[in-house]
């Protein structure tokens, strides 16, 4: 049997949810394409996603620990996979399209700068007269313009559910801006389960990467509920805590926080009624989260990173450094443009010198800004 796009449309409109959106009835493309005959819409969309510049550059950048810390801390593209597995599985366990969440999760983070949300900050202040920097934002941009792989339309040209789905990316740390996407709708199914995903697979490896890394202690986690909770669970009380308990501990995390998802979500969708994906977005709430307790539990422990390991002095290091990279990068290359590559200059006339700069900056790797800051500022360097 050959499985067309035709077919597979059709095996969306037998398997999914009501309110799933169903790549048949996506509301298009910004510039008119004939669709692929053995990918659906959405499909496709993953697809070009994964192919631009921008994901392979998330090898390379942080996500708490940068990245010459250890080959085993997750970077920002291991996250992003990361949280494209956890949103295949809630997605498939309610009905919701598989497809339109793995392409919105694996875009989500497209905008992110070198050294984490330390260079977001660094780069919206130095931005701030110029419309400042959102990653959020710059993943949107990444798609729709700056990436540039085809003749006939910048960006990716990519379904208005995808593009929908990436503006209304909300976590703790990340904050949308819908404007031109329906501002006064909630997102799809598909986008609140990449929201949710995002932040249990944050929280999840980033307690990994501390107990990995010695910042973070059993002993220091003792008494917080779902410590104990996950303790009870796996049967370890006390003794060593070695690199196979460790695995079990993260896995029953993620294990206990998705179940709570899919229950949780399952039973706030079949008592709100909804039965079409515009009447989902039309609630006065989200449908996908946590259930109270989890919810509560959740905020304690989310507490205990901030204090414990994002505030770690390490950490807190590495902040200052990178502070002190984007900073001297930005000021150089706007006081003098000509130090900035022949490309990266032509794009001053039609952005303007500031953007085009930070647009280049946002782009770099953690590695490529430390070299670039070498070659600027160390005599010894070779430009």
């Amino acid at each position: 049997m050959l499985f067309t796009r035709e077919k597979l449309e059709d095996l969306e409109a037998q398997a999914l949810a009501p309110y799933a959106c169903k790549s048949k009835f996506t509301k298009g493309r910004a510039y008119p394409e004939d669709e692929s005959e053995y990918r659906t819409a959405f499909q496709r969309d993953r697809d070009r996603i994964l192919h631009t510049t921008a994901f392979r550059r998330l090898e390379y950048k942080t996500q708490v620990f940068i990245n010459y810390e250890g080959d085993y801390y997750r970077t920002r593209l291991t996250h992003t996979l990361e949280v494209a597995q956890i949103g295949r599985t809630i997605a498939r366990a309610l009905g919701a399209n598989e497809d339109l969440v793995e392409a919105i999760c694996l875009a989500h983070d497209l905008g992110h700068p070198p050294f984490g949300h330390a260079g977001e900050g660094v780069l919206n202040n130095l931005l701030k007269d110029h419309g400042g920097f959102n990653h959020n934002h710059q993943s949107f941009r990444i798609v729709t313009e700056l990436e540039r792989r085809y003749p006939d339309f910048p960006g990716l040209n990519l379904t208005w559910e995808v593009r929908e789905g990436i503006v209304k990316h909300e976590t703790e740390y990340d904050v949308s801006d819908a404007a031109g996407y329906n501002p006064e709708l909630r997102g799809h199914l598909e986008a609140q389960i990449a929201n949710v995903a995002d932040e249990l697979a944050y929280t999840a490896h980033d307690l990994d990467d501390g107990l990995r890394s010695g910042l973070i202690t059993p002993r220091m986690l003792s008494g917080l509920e779902l410590w104990e909770v996950i303790r009870e669970n796996i049967g370890w009380k006390t003794g060593e805590f070695d690199e196979l308990t460790r695995h079990r501990v993260i896995r029953k995390l993620i294990g206990l926080e998705v179940t709570d998802v899919v229950h949780t979500t399952a039973d706030t969708l079949r008592q709100s009624g909804v039965q079409s994906v515009e009447e989902l977005q039309r609630l006065p709430y989200n449908v996908v989260g946590f259930s109270e307790p989890m919810t509560r539990r959740n905020r304690e422990l989310k507490d205990f990173l901030f204090h414990n390991l994002y505030n770690h002095y390490r950490v807190v290091r590495m902040a200052m450094k990178a502070e002190e990279i984007i900073t001297a990068l930005f000021k150089a290359y706007t006081r003098e443009p000509k130090v900035l590559p022949p490309h990266i200059r032509g794009w001053i006339e039609e952005r303007g010198l500031e953007r085009a700069v930070g647009d280049y900056i946002a782009g770099m790797t953690d590695r490529f800004a430390i070299e670039e800051y070498q070659k600027l500022f160390e005599p010894r360097t070779r430009p």
